[in-house]
């Protein structure tokens, strides 16, 4: 065990937990109501916005993946930038227009809007349906980060008492969100974020300088790994996949409960919009992030004998942890492994605030007692958020971990299933409810048999027209049959004169609420 390491780790969590639990008196409101609770009161400003927004987004998981896929796959793993830099032109025009209308009518979801918008708790079910389970593998890829970070500090994680150290993460997260609600991550953000950022800046300045410069360590990765393989006659190759799932994923990722509550804990439209402007320095860590996948392939710290077990055990999640093992002294490895086990903890408790919302709001009030007071609204929302951290841990202990991998790609095609909805529902009605209820399902079932017959290995789906093959990520193909079994449906609900349900917001909702 690296004691040095270890005491560093446990002195931020314990610091940490602190914050947490302190988290519940700071801007102090009523929290047995739900939107004290779960939104935090909507009064986060700009600051504490970019922090928590930030900590939602790029998770633990992110830091260790992104270096990991650039470290096994080469320059498929850059998808992340681009994505990244398509978010926020979409959200600044999309997201301060459903905040505006959720403020005024006190939704706490996005399906309490599309409940509202199109008529239909059917719809509404199904839109918070989907962010739950989408959601449940998220939070379980949390525990990927924490769980190689235990193994990197010597810990043994088989056994009941390698899991041991995460079922403690995380009964610590469950009681301080109980108690504290969306305020203890929002708090805990800055202190991931501050600690994220000093640590790649100075695996940015120290560890290059090693290695032989920049020069040296793009001269060593394998040409395969540096650049996309270049279209041919027949087939894109890796242009149309790589640019699916950057479009893709950019579409589906504010769609995810947790960055909707976010999104929805901002105090004004112009909060959102003045975040979506200055998010991207996120993707600037993120570059310089992915760049550290390049740096463990110069470094060879997958040949080293004392990394060779844990490679074994964790493959290229580990190759971040063993950079640092390799380069840093102790106390500054502790830091680090800190900043990724915090990582995971922000967004974990944002995830479950988030699914407990949808539970309480959409399928609890319209279908369990529709005649629930603020305060069992809220005791159902914090015990359900119990459960879904419960969940979690249960999944991840109880599968393999590749399993938790492959339902996360199912996730992100679940979830852009619910774009036409929400996304459209701000902008128009033209698709009738039954429309766009028939075209999520065939979009479900669709993006689930591509991500099956990719035997849930991975999520570029290749389609076949005019002769050429086009490879792409099965979440867009599937969004696009989505929309057009919508728009036909809704055309023939026209055709046939079928009534139409009840639109219950007004067009005020729709302008922008005056910053107080």
């Amino acid at each position: 065990m690296n004691a040095t390491a270890t005491f560093v780790f446990v002195l931020f969590f314990i610091g940490v937990t602190i914050l947490g639990f302190v988290a519940a008196h700071w801007r102090k409101g009523d929290l047995a109501h739900l939107e004290e609770w779960g939104l935090g009161g909507r009064r986060f400003g700009t600051i504490v916005t970019w922090f928590l927004l930030g900590g939602d987004l790029y998770t633990a998981y992110t830091f260790i993946a992104v270096p990991a896929l650039v470290f096994g796959a080469g320059a498929t793993g850059f998808f992340a930038l681009p994505y990244t830099i398509l978010i926020y032109p979409f959200a600044f025009v999309v997201f301060p227009k459903l905040w505006s209308i959720a403020k005024r009518q006190g939704y706490v979801t996005s399906a309490d809007f599309v409940s509202a918008r199109y008529g239909s708790r059917m719809l509404a079910l199904a839109i918070a349906v989907t962010g739950i389970v989408a959601t449940m593998p998220y939070i379980a890829l949390q525990l990927v980060g924490i769980e190689v970070v235990i193994g990197a500090l010597g810990f043994d994680t088989k056994g009941f008492v390698g899991d041991l150290p995460l079922i403690i993460a995380f009964a610590i997260l469950a009681a301080y969100t109980y108690t504290s609600g969306l305020r203890a991550p929002a708090m805990i953000a800055v202190v991931k974020d501050v600690l994220i950022y000093i640590v790649i800046f100075a695996a940015i300045i120290v560890i290059p300088p090693q290695l032989g410069g920049f020069g040296h360590i793009f001269s060593v990765v394998p040409p395969a790994k540096l650049l996309l393989k270049a279209p041919d006659v027949s087939s894109l190759n890796g242009y149309s996949a790589y640019a699916t799932l950057a479009v893709g994923s950019a579409l589906a990722l504010f769609l995810y409960p947790h960055s909707i509550t976010a999104v929805l804990s901002s105090k004004s439209g112009n909060t959102i919009r003045r975040n979506m402007a200055m998010l991207p320095a996120y993707s600037l860590v993120l570059g310089l992030l992915a760049l550290l996948g390049f740096m463990a392939l110069a470094s060879g710290v997958k040949d080293m004998p004392e990394f060779a077990p844990y490679f074994k055990a964790f493959g290229p999640n580990f190759a971040v942890p063993a950079l640092f093992l390799h380069f840093f002294p102790s106390w500054f490895v502790g830091v680090a492994f800190a900043a990724i086990g915090i990582g995971a903890l922000v967004p974990a408790a944002i995830m479950s605030i988030a699914a407990a919302n949808l539970y309480t709001r959409n399928i609890h009030k319209e279908f369990v007692n529709r005649n629930m007071s603020h305060e069992q609204e809220t005791n159902v929302a914090k015990l359900v958020s119990l459960i879904v951290k419960v969940g979690a841990v249960a999944f991840i202990l109880g599968l393999p971990l590749t399993y938790a991998i492959q339902l996360q790609l199912l996730g992100g095609i679940w979830i852009i299933q619910t774009l036409p909805a929400i996304v459209l529902g701000l902008y128009t009605r033209v698709l009738d409810y039954r429309g766009l209820l028939i075209g999520w399902a065939v979009g479900i079932a669709t993006g689930t048999w591509m991500a099956i017959s990719l035997k849930l290995a991975g999520s570029i789906f290749t389609i076949h027209l005019f002769g050429m093959a086009i490879p792409g990520y099965a979440a867009v193909w599937s969004l696009i049959v989505n929309l057009v079994v919508s728009v036909v449906v809704s055309l023939l609900v026209r055709v046939f004169g079928m009534q139409r349900a009840e639109d219950r917001t007004r067009p005020e909702d729709y302008l922008d609420v005056v910053e107080g």
